[in-house]
């Protein structure tokens, strides 16, 4: 169904993500020819008075600029309320970017604290006469990007696939041959788009397909992609989801990332190559793929305890990573334990214990550490653990392992 195409197409990217801001998105669009409407960005109140008196337009919307959704609902500590703001009188948007430039925005993503507002997206408002919602996505079932179209737009899809499942238009794309004319104006029609509008509908999409390609993306969703009383086909709002493996001819999309939201941690587990993300428990979690880390997550909840982390060691490990790596998980000041379940494939199970016989001595570590090693060399490497001398719990399984780290912490 559609929930499970756009989910599948969400973690397709699991090693890192790109963090663009709303107004870079839309720049890569305008690039390559897509309808947007008119906009500027500003850093500072005069600069964003200044965008708003250029554009010239009947109606001015000021967006603050964060990696946060629900941004119109949200609250910043300087009082005011709501970050996209609608005016006429362009120097209202002098007034409202002198209370969101250097203030924290605080939203329903965002931290308690909020996020700093560094910029704001200055652009000409416009009427929307209708939305549909329209997106393109890699499909690993159908070997390729597939078209994802709704007559309904600019709500959640998801509820639009769940009540009236017959709104739902889907169109598969040869990779080779790309989107052909005759889709993109099914498409258009599935979409509602009549007379006139439906060839620049078929063109904006056609002019899509080719910013997902030359861009290398996994995703690019426009909700809504709407047209206005006045008789134009405008994207007005979009999610663009980037191939990381891709970054090497991709670096000038890559350059645009924003990691001032980044979390710290994150950005340090990046630098080695490792997948972490916090969580609220106190037992550290160190494994090698992303479904184990999951599973490993879910049967320490299983019995009692909470993951502090999900860190996930990849294929290629090195030493030196699981030095990093336990480095980072023995920084966090809320863990209490810490659980390795390495299953070695391609990942050699020595290597690891060599890297955590190292992190254990250099690191002086203080906490409990419970290990479950399969497959690889595993004789190996219970042996470097076993003669190491270091208070180290083997466990048999991952059952093992979990009740281990658990009751490691009980015992405290």
């Amino acid at each position: 169904d559609i929930f499970a195409l756009i989910h599948r197409s969400l973690q397709s990217n699991p090693r890192r993500w790109l963090n663009l801001q709303e107004y870079q998105s839309k720049k890569l669009m305008q690039d390559s020819g897509v309808t947007v409407q008119r906009f500027f960005v500003a850093e500072t109140p005069s600069a964003a008075l200044e965008a708003a008196r250029k554009l010239n337009a009947k109606e001015i919307v000021l967006k603050a600029q964060i990696l946060a959704g629900g941004r119109g609902k949200g609250v910043f500590n300087s009082g005011l309320k709501g970050g996209v703001h609608l005016t006429k009188d362009p120097a209202v948007v002098g007034e409202l970017a002198n209370k969101m430039l250097g203030f924290n925005l605080t939203t329903k993503q965002t931290p308690k604290e909020g996020v700093k507002v560094k910029t704001v997206m200055v652009a000409e408002a416009l009427d929307i006469a209708r939305e549909t919602y329209f997106a393109i996505l890699m499909d690993r079932s159908c070997n390729g990007p597939v078209m994802v179209g709704s007559p309904q737009g600019g709500v959640d899809i998801e509820e639009v696939a769940a009540k009236t499942p017959e709104l739902i238009f889907k169109e598969v794309i040869d990779i080779f041959e790309g989107v052909r004319d005759e889709q993109a104006l099914r498409m258009a029609v599935n979409l509602g788009f009549k007379g006139p509008l439906e060839r620049q509908a078929a063109d904006q999409i056609k002019k899509l397909y080719d910013l997902f390609l030359k861009v290398d993306a996994t995703q690019v969703e426009v909700n809504p992609l709407g047209e206005t009383p006045e008789g134009r086909v405008v994207c007005f709002d979009a999610k663009i989801n980037f191939d990381d493996n891709a970054e090497f001819r991709q670096k000038d999309v890559f350059a645009m990332e924003d990691m001032t939201e980044s979390d710290p941690t994150e950005m340090e587990a990046a630098k080695y190559d490792l997948k972490y993300i916090g969580l609220d428990g106190n037992i550290a979690c160190f494994v090698n793929g992303a479904g184990l880390a999951m599973a490993t997550c879910d049967i320490i909840d299983l019995h009692g305890g909470k993951p502090a982390n999900f860190l996930d060691l990849g294929g290629g490990v090195k030493e030196n990573q699981v030095y990093q790596a336990f480095k980072l998980l023995s920084a966090d000041p809320k863990v209490e334990a810490i659980l390795v379940n390495i299953f070695g494939g391609i990942v050699n199970c020595a290597i690891v214990a060599k890297g955590i016989t190292k992190a254990c001595r250099e690191l002086e570590l203080k906490v409990p550490l419970v290990v479950r090693l399969e497959g690889t060399n595993v004789q190996e490497a219970k042996r470097i653990l076993s003669e190491s001398g270091l208070p180290i719990m083997a466990a048999n399984d991952l059952d093992d392992a979990a009740r281990k780290a658990v009751a490691s912490i009980a015992k405290k």
